[in-house]
């Protein structure tokens, strides 16, 4: 991959606002009391100076959640990134000019991290899928918000120091947290039994909500210690080599693949697969004949497929899928027996190599006196050092 097309890539796509995330949270914090400087300090209104630090800093933690969703390449995420990334930029116009340290690059950030955003659209085309869970954590979430708001202010005359809809929702949002500072309180048993209802709802539906948002780490945490990539990381995936199956062959590969691209190792051996992962090898364990595992490991984005396992009858199949789902693909394979090179290129192998027969070749010509047979051998070890690969 050249350094253009890596810079247009998925990981730059979310890379770059990821770093303007954390950049306007850093500024939008140390500006929270800062006036705006400059000429610009005499032309925007007091109000939105002081606004300035702390909506920098919820823009900040809004973006981090939208490259959550760029990971999972979700079309909405794609759209908030693109409303939320000319606002930082916005927003790092108005910082204080002696933090410009700070500013500038967060302007010039926001400003290269959109076309290149704009040119990977295409990239972000899946639909927000939400399970029944998350939907009911939603609802029951709003709906608390919504009752005690609207029910504080129905009940305004009951309350201390609730005047506005936004003391009513201030009121709803402490007290449903639990967090309950007690300058806003009950003053009447209707207002108190009213409350009471409040922190039940209230702390029911943050419960639920917490629920939705720790179960898939928890399912992370558990793909992890079965030896399983998870679906962020594959879906990161291009340009990469898929490896059907493992074996004794494979394990030679791996250490070549490690250290000139991406992969994922496709293999149904749980043993095998967390062994791997803990060597931080990406592994899905899974059959890699089957077409699920393999859409999965990106099969349409990969660059090549290796099936080098002791199996040849299973490498065959694994390769018949693989074939069939990416025609395009470059499919190199080991056969085992050499009777098997013909039917692994059948298969659909474009090219098929037999390490016992150039072993025994190199083997029998350096027995019958044949000079060079070492440094032939020598020669195909260093074939990716001198570039030939």
């Amino acid at each position: 991959m050249d350094w253009s097309r890596e810079w247009l890539s998925a990981r730059a796509t979310i890379l770059l606002p990821t770093v303007v995330a954390v950049l306007s949270f850093v500024t939008g914090v140390t500006n929270i009391t800062a006036p705006v400087g400059g000429a610009l300090g005499s032309v925007i209104p007091e109000s939105f100076q002081l606004a300035v630090g702390f909506t920098g800093a919820l823009t900040g933690f809004t973006l981090l959640v939208s490259v959550a969703g760029l990971r999972r390449r979700l079309r909405v995420a794609w759209y908030l990134t693109v409303v939320l990334l000319p606002m930082s930029a916005v927003q790092g116009v108005v910082q204080t000019s002696r933090l410009s340290v700070l500013s500038l690059p967060l302007v010039a950030l926001s400003l290269v991290a959109l076309p290149t955003l704009l040119v990977n659209r295409r990239r972000f085309d899946r639909a927000l899928d939400l399970s029944t869970a998350q939907l009911a954590a939603g609802a029951a979430l709003l709906g608390a918000q919504v009752y005690g708001t609207v029910g504080t202010w129905a009940l305004r005359e009951e309350f201390t120091n609730v005047a506005t809809l936004t003391d009513a929702f201030y009121y709803t949002l402490v007290t449903a947290s639990t967090v309950g500072y007690g300058d806003v309180t009950p003053a009447s048993e209707r207002a108190t039994l009213f409350g009471m209802s409040v922190v039940l709802l209230g702390t029911a539906s943050f419960a639920i909500a917490l629920g939705t948002l720790l179960g898939p780490a928890i399912e992370k945490r558990l793909s992890e210690a079965l030896g399983n990539m998870t679906e962020e990381q594959l879906e990161l995936l291009e340009d990469h080599v898929v490896v059907l199956g493992f074996g004794d062959l494979t394990e030679p590969i791996i250490d070549e693949l490690a250290a000139a691209t991406d992969f994922v190792v496709v293999t149904p051996d749980t043993e095998k697969a967390t062994r791997l992962q803990q060597r931080d090898i990406a592994v899905l364990t899974d059959d890699p004949s089957d077409e699920g595992p393999l859409l999965r490991a990106g099969i349409h984005d990969a660059a090549a497929v290796v099936a080098a396992t002791n199996d040849d009858a299973q490498d065959a199949l694994s390769i018949l899928t693989a074939r069939a789902l990416n025609p395009e693909l470059n499919i190199v394979a080991a056969a085992t027996d050499r009777e098997n090179v013909e039917k692994l290129r059948r298969a659909g192998a474009d090219t098929v190599i037999s390490p016992a027969v150039i072993g025994g070749h190199l083997l029998v010509q350096s027995a019958l006196g044949r000079e060079g047979m070492e440094s032939v051998a020598d020669h195909l070890l260093d074939v990716k050092d001198e570039g030939d690969l």
